[in-house]
């Protein structure tokens, strides 16, 4: 039995879809959520959901944001959300280089400036991380029960 999951920003809906399970960061650690999850409201921080379809995997880099999860459905409302596949990494290397560089170069006295650059040099890392992932790694089909003993090892 699926669960809808919806992966949605203030721009577009980035992904919809039934799937077999969800991977959350939540600000108290990686979530994994599989149908009849029990209710749950939560903060995301920036990180990696993962969503199995079939025995296939797809990767999203998020950047902070919320996830409502019922029974039925799981709704990301995400700050900002990209595909692995919409990851352009030489991109995102640069924009880390940038961030790593403002870092560098001393703490600014205004402290907004500091966490916009650490925000920057996060999301630009976790773009990097889930656009490799698309590249380094063939999804293998796993079997139902190799998914619910999975699942139960993340929760």
């Amino acid at each position: 039995m699926p669960i809808q999951c919806d992966i949605i920003t203030q721009e577009r809906t980035v992904y919809s879809a039934q799937v077999d399970y969800v991977s959350l960061p939540g600000t108290e650690g990686i979530m994994g959520i599989l149908p009849n999850h029990a209710p749950l409201l939560t903060a995301l921080t920036f990180g990696e959901v993962m969503v199995r379809r079939d025995g296939d995997q797809e990767y999203f880099a998020i950047g902070g944001g919320f996830a409502e999860v019922r029974p039925d459905q799981v709704t990301v409302l995400a700050d900002s959300a990209e595909r692995a596949d919409e990851i352009n990494i030489d991109r995102a290397q640069k924009a880390r280089e940038r961030a790593e560089q403002a870092m560098k170069e001393g703490v600014p006295v205004d402290s907004t400036a500091y966490a916009q650059i650490e925000a920057a040099l996060q999301r630009a890392q976790i773009r990097l991380d889930v656009g490799r992932r698309r590249r380094s790694s063939q999804p293998r089909r796993r079997s139902g029960a190799e998914l619910a003993r999975e699942a139960e090892e993340e929760s």
